[in-house]
């Protein structure tokens, strides 16, 4: 009788057990995801810098500091109100009080801190680096994901600069990939490739090179080519045009300013002209 009562026992006890067992399972199999995203994206050498993000306490307001590269200044600060989607947006204006250049530190916080997220931008002369970066600390549960809402792979962006009657053409872009070296091409506008050359991306992704004009490949004139490639992807190749004569940088609104030439030197040759005849006696 005893044993049947031990056995009775220790049916229920292991019935119990797995009953805590299996709500336990189940709690953590429906937790809700927690934490905050966040994106800071701005254009090359813009004044404005956007803030894009969701969280997962939609009741709760974001609030941003904006703190000089020194640590030692507050510029800007902001509070936004999440959607009932959770997601948030904010933008800043690089203004006066922006004076070091550097990268300024942007932190996002929510619920005392609870949820805390920085990122980084970098400005230089009051205008801000091309930029495009996430930070994210969202734990997600069994039944939902988190999905970001920019792409992962921004690829690669090129811009050609030069003097007008210069002999040097400035290179400069930025790349999210940054173990990889970069290939730099000039083609002529016959279609012959006039200069090849590499470059190595810097940590932040931006590279810089410079291409010097003139000589005997540089005699055509027109618009050059330069085209920077990274991988075999569209979204890893940008070119960009300079037009070029006897082997300089043609100078914007060249024609224009040739005809206004024109112009002067025939108006001042009427007007020397009929002052001459203006001074001939009459009889």
């Amino acid at each position: 009788m005893n044993f049947k009562r031990s056995t009775t026992s220790m049916a229920i006890a292991l019935l119990a057990l797995s009953l805590i067992s299996m709500t336990s399972i189940q709690q953590d199999a429906f937790a809700a995801p927690l934490g905050m995203a966040i994106t800071a994206t701005a254009d090359r050498n813009s004044n404005t810098i956007n803030l894009t993000g969701t969280t997962i306490s939609k009741m709760n307001d974001v609030t941003f500091r904006v703190t000089s590269p020194s640590g030692n200044n507050l510029v800007a600060i902001s509070q936004v109100t999440p959607d009932s989607n959770g997601d948030f947006r904010t933008e800043f204006k690089i203004g006066p009080t922006w004076t070091e250049n550097g990268f300024y530190t942007i932190k996002a916080m929510q619920q005392n801190s609870l949820y805390s997220l920085k990122v980084l931008v970098e400005v230089t002369n009051g205008m801000a680096k091309k930029t495009s970066v996430t930070e994210s600390n969202l734990e997600t549960g069994i039944y939902e994901a988190y999905t970001p809402n920019v792409a992962m792979d921004a690829g690669l962006e090129l811009y050609a600069e030069a003097v007008l009657g210069s002999t040097t053409i400035e290179i400069s872009g930025t790349t999210d990939r940054v173990s990889q070296d970069i290939t730099l091409t000039v083609t002529a506008p016959n279609g012959n490739k006039v200069s090849v050359g590499q470059v190595s991306p810097m940590l932040n992704g931006e590279f810089t090179s410079t291409i010097t004009t003139g000589g005997s490949l540089w005699k055509q004139d027109g618009f050059y080519t330069v085209t920077a490639k990274q991988f075999d992807d569209p979204k890893y190749t940008a070119s960009a045009e300079v037009d070029i004569k006897d082997g300089v940088v043609v100078p914007e609104f060249g024609t224009i300013a040739a005809m206004i030439l024109a112009v002067a030197v025939i108006s001042i040759i009427a007007i020397t002209a009929k002052s001459r005849l203006s001074i001939i006696p009459r009889y």
